[in-house]
């Protein structure tokens, strides 16, 4: 089977269930049919899909992981809001909202729910339109090469006001530290590894426990 090794290495760094990894194969073969039709991924990109998108996106989880209800804005193929979905899949409760203003890649994304069993909801809209069509509680917000890290923030503000984790893969740690600790006081910042690119990580936002942040 194609992507054998490239499927080791990213399952030996994100681990997870069999049942998750089998799910996980359902969703990359569903990506491999659509991408023809639909432009989800590069075939460059693809050949190295299970590490730099599946275990890109899976270790995600582990930065929040208490958290049942999630955001993933700008969805695109899933990455990281499906696999994040699938990795939830037999957790009760757990609830991921991938939005995605894109109608075909939408569609892929209801199709890949359907097929992986995963616990995601696709909002075919705007980012700017999911505040009124998510009311309730919102645990962790994330996204994956969507925008510049200002503009993240500010599409993620209203979760992150109401106590919800910011989760946000970035590029190297000498580029963001200085001016966003300074521009946004009201938030707390920390940096982790990313397991995938020694040269990147990934920023976890959450709002201070001083901030009065409407």
């Amino acid at each position: 089977m194609k992507h054998d090794a490239d499927r080791d290495a990213a399952l030996a760094l994100t681990p997870v269930s069999r049942e998750t990894g089998e799910r996980l194969q359902i969703y990359v073969d569903l990506l491999d049919r659509w991408r023809h039709v639909v432009n989800l991924v590069s075939d460059s990109s693809f050949r190295r899909v299970w590490t730099r998108h599946v275990a890109d996106s899976a270790q995600l989880l582990a930065l929040a992981p208490e958290a049942r209800i999630w955001i993933d804005m700008g969805s695109g193929a899933g990455f990281p809001g499906m696999v994040i979905a699938i990795q939830l899949a037999d957790l009760e409760g757990a609830r991921v909202h991938l939005v995605e203003s894109d109608g075909r890649k939408a569609a892929f994304l209801r199709e890949a729910s359907r097929l992986t069993g995963a616990p995601a909801t696709i909002h075919h809209c705007r980012i700017e339109d999911m505040a009124a069509r998510i009311t309730g509680p919102v645990d962790a917000v994330t996204a994956r090469a969507l925008a510049p890290l200002p503009r993240l923030i500010a599409f993620a503000r209203l979760w992150l006001s109401r106590g919800a984790v910011g989760v946000f893969p970035q590029g190297r740690k000498s580029e963001l530290k200085s001016s966003i600790i300074q521009n946004y006081p009201e938030y707390t910042f920390s940096f982790s590894e990313n397991l995938i690119d020694p040269e990147a990580q990934i920023l976890v936002v959450r709002k201070s426990a001083s901030a009065d942040v409407s």
